[in-house]
């Protein structure tokens, strides 16, 4: 490369493109790429590039700047295009689309990061591929681009010439994988430790799934769900749930019981069964791997709690969703509400 690093990147930075997703990803770049914090840029090299050479403002308001119009892609060993915040009823850069298909027909890699994927679909470069997307954006692509197969239970996907990354914090994962590709892994891990974050996660890890909190006002209820939520795939034994949050598994029944009405092992398995109708809905993974990932011990165990719990086994809930007109689950609906206080 005309640079001399071991490691080009070209930034395509859309309208109101996410801001955390790009700084994650640039940051850990620039933390490779020289001795200590200095940010030279030695052994990776980046561009920030915008249609007309304009400053990029992001969706936050913050602006990026200087930024140089697209440049030819064989300077890159990646194209990472960051898309916004998603408004049908926003421009669409077609000078930005067409230098996508201008890199894709150079070879070069292409890297949807966060909403970014959005536009490699619009540039007519996901055909009959996977694509990763956070579980947020999950509904939206469904309903945009139906053809797509959309994936959201995991943090990226390499499939060699694309890359697609749900975006947040797993841009740093993302560029970490790629930093460790071409500079070795001590050099990932120096940026990973600055950041603060312990080690890199892989493609596969899965995504936090979505658990919104209504007024659940007792503390230590909070802390327990949450170590719920963090849990999944496992099914975790009062003893240790109580032990985790600093109670006895007595206090830890009767707390529940007062603030949602049920004992925490059997919302604890609600919640996983939940967790488990969201994955039917939204990712093609067969009834045993979801079983597995819900923390069941075998299929006819998982199924046997599905349908008490939803009136229709797993296989006859997937069927349905998959109808025309067939209900969705909300992406939102893993939904928790204590009870109101007295």
């Amino acid at each position: 490369m005309a640079t001399g690093a071991s490691l080009s990147v070209g930034f395509v930075l859309l309208h109101r493109f996410t801001l955390f997703p790009f700084a994650a990803f640039v940051d850990c770049l620039r933390l490779a790429a020289d001795e200590g914090d200095r940010s030279r840029q030695l052994r990776c090299h980046w561009t920030f590039m915008t249609s007309a050479g304009q400053e990029a403002v992001s969706s936050c308001g913050a602006a990026v700047s200087p930024c140089r119009t697209f440049q030819d892609p064989d300077e890159f060993d990646y194209i990472v295009v960051i898309g916004g915040v998603q408004d049908q009823q926003d421009r669409v850069d077609t000078t930005a689309l067409a230098y996508l298909r201008q890199s894709a027909a150079a070879q070069v890699p292409l890297v949807g990061l966060c909403t970014g994927v959005f536009a490699l679909i619009q540039a007519g470069l996901m055909k009959e591929r996977r694509c990763c997307v956070s579980w947020y954006h999950h509904h939206d692509m469904v309903q945009r681009f139906p053809t797509i197969e959309p994936v959201a239970d995991r943090l990226f996907i390499d499939d060699g010439d694309r890359i697609t990354c749900a975006g947040g914090a797993a841009g740093a994962d993302l560029a970490a994988y790629l930093v460790e590709r071409h500079l070795g892994k001590a050099w990932a891990m120096k940026s990973l430790h600055i950041m603060q974050l312990d080690e890199g996660r892989t493609g596969v890890h899965p995504q936090p799934q979505p658990v919104v909190f209504g007024k659940v006002e007792d503390r230590l209820v909070r802390r327990s769900i949450a170590l719920l939520e963090q849990h999944l795939g496992e099914a975790i034994s009062m003893e240790v749930l109580a032990e985790r949050v600093g109670t006895s598994r007595r206090n830890l029944e009767r707390r529940f019981r007062e603030v949602l009405g049920v004992g925490p092992q059997k919302f604890a398995r609600d919640l996983r069964l939940r967790y488990g109708l969201w994955l039917l809905h939204y990712t093609g993974k067969s009834i045993t791997e979801i079983g597995e990932r819900c923390g069941f011990a075998d299929t006819p165990h998982f199924s046997r709690h599905f349908r008490s719990a939803f009136g229709m086994t797993p296989s006859e809930m997937r069927k349905r969703a998959s109808e025309p007109g067939g209900d969705k689950v909300d992406p939102f609906f893993l939904h928790v509400e204590g009870r109101p206080a007295l």
